[in-house]
């Protein structure tokens, strides 16, 4: 097979797009540091930064980052640009969290409470929600970009199905409301938002990892060298519909025996109504509370939920052998014995060294990043378009 090689020009636009990649993970950085984190030369690296700069990517700044030798200052993202809202919705709760033009938070993080028993309902709760954002800073131009549960083509921006949705036709939320609002909208779903964020906001991220999100249902998503994985049908991730009990209860997909059917928190909550069908349906907040206090019935199922989750990842490792996973969702709540349950399931893999003196092993941990952090991971599709532009 012939060997094509790297002219100068893709040469230089491939530095050019990891420089833009470095800035945006680290926001500022000297010339020295970009020399040594790209592993250029000084002078490659300040005709990189000229280049950039001329096209407006970059701004040079007086802010010294070092003490020692001649004070050149440092390069930043440019502060003048749009704003995004940033927004992870659901037929009954909107998350949101502004960021700046350098995708900085600006204010908390903040949820609202909605009840949205159409597309059209959901569409106006966003709406309201940016509005209302907006009138808080009328002098910003501020976009959207909106985590969605279920499977989601970011291409056209439709959401394909939510499955905490009354409805179950698609829903094309990227057109809809760029038509209503008259700004743009990137659409993904809420695993890969979790990827995103921890792909750029932790700096210590491996260039191979996998978030599983244990929430409502069930969903992951992983990044393949430095990459995030969708699919050509982009709906990679979905572990919560790998079926580990083909007599069990049957899922919102259609089919029998899915992951989440018996290790979300939906499915814990239908449990508790089979135990007592009288009772009003329990909230989350109850649920845990039942754990904490120990009844055997919650005690088991977590156990079994976190033995089914195990499972399910022993096949995914032994077929993508990532070995890095963080865990998400509010099932996290469940706590180390929780964790522990999922790593045993993994300590029967025959294909994992156990090698920790290597960091070779499977390490499987809480997601270290708060709320606010994983919200401005959907922001970051617009960073993504961006940097190989």
């Amino acid at each position: 097979m012939k060997q094509i090689g790297l002219n100068n020009f893709q040469v230089r636009k491939h530095n050019k797009t990891l420089f833009m990649s470095l800035m945006w993970r680290h926001k500022q950085v000297s010339k020295s540091q970009l020399a040594q984190l790209s592993g250029l030369t000084i002078p490659a690296t300040t005709k990189i930064l000229d280049e950039l700069i001329g096209e407006g990517k970059i701004v040079h700044s007086d802010v010294a980052l070092s003490h020692r030798g001649v004070n050149g200052g440092s390069y930043q993202l440019p502060t003048v640009g749009p704003w995004t809202l940033c927004m992870c919705i659901t037929p009954t709760r909107i998350e949101y969290q502004l960021a700046d033009a350098q995708l900085v938070a600006q204010g908390d993080c903040r949820q609202k409470a909605i009840d949205a028993a159409t597309p059209d309902a959901l569409l106006k709760e966003t709406e309201a929600l940016w509005r209302q954002v907006c009138q808080q800073w009328p002098k910003k131009k501020i976009n959207l970009a909106l985590a969605v549960h279920g499977q989601v083509d970011p291409v056209t921006g439709v959401s394909q199905h939510m499955p905490q949705a009354a409805w179950k036709a698609p829903v094309e939320l990227k057109y809809l409301l760029e038509e209503r609002l008259g700004i743009e909208v990137r659409v993904d779903n809420d695993c890969i938002m979790l990827a995103l964020a921890e792909k750029w906001l932790n700096r210590n991220q491996q260039s191979e990892f996998c978030v599983i999100n244990v929430d409502y249902g069930i969903g992951s998503s992983f990044v393949i060298n430095g990459e995030i994985f969708r699919g050509n049908l982009y709906g990679s991730g979905q572990i919560g519909h790998t079926i580990v009990d083909p007599l069990g209860r049957r899922c919102s997909c259609g089919r029998r025996g899915c992951l989440e059917t018996v290790a979300s928190l939906s499915a814990m909550k239908q449990a508790a109504r089979s135990i007592d069908s009288a009772a009003p349906p329990l909230t989350n907040r109850e649920l845990f509370a039942l754990w904490q206090r120990g009844d055997a019935w919650i005690i088991d199922w977590v156990n079994q939920a976190a033995e089914a989750i195990g499972m399910s990842l022993y096949n995914f490792l032994n077929t993508l052998n990532i070995n890095q996973i963080w865990l998400y969702g509010r099932s996290c709540a469940f706590g180390e014995s929780w964790r522990q349950t999922i790593v045993r399931q993994i300590d029967f893999n025959p294909f994992d060294p156990r090698d920790s003196v290597k960091n070779r092993a499977t390490n499987i941990h809480f997601g270290q990043l708060d709320r606010a952090s994983q919200l401005l991971g959907i922001g970051y599709l617009y960073v993504e378009n961006s940097v190989t532009a």
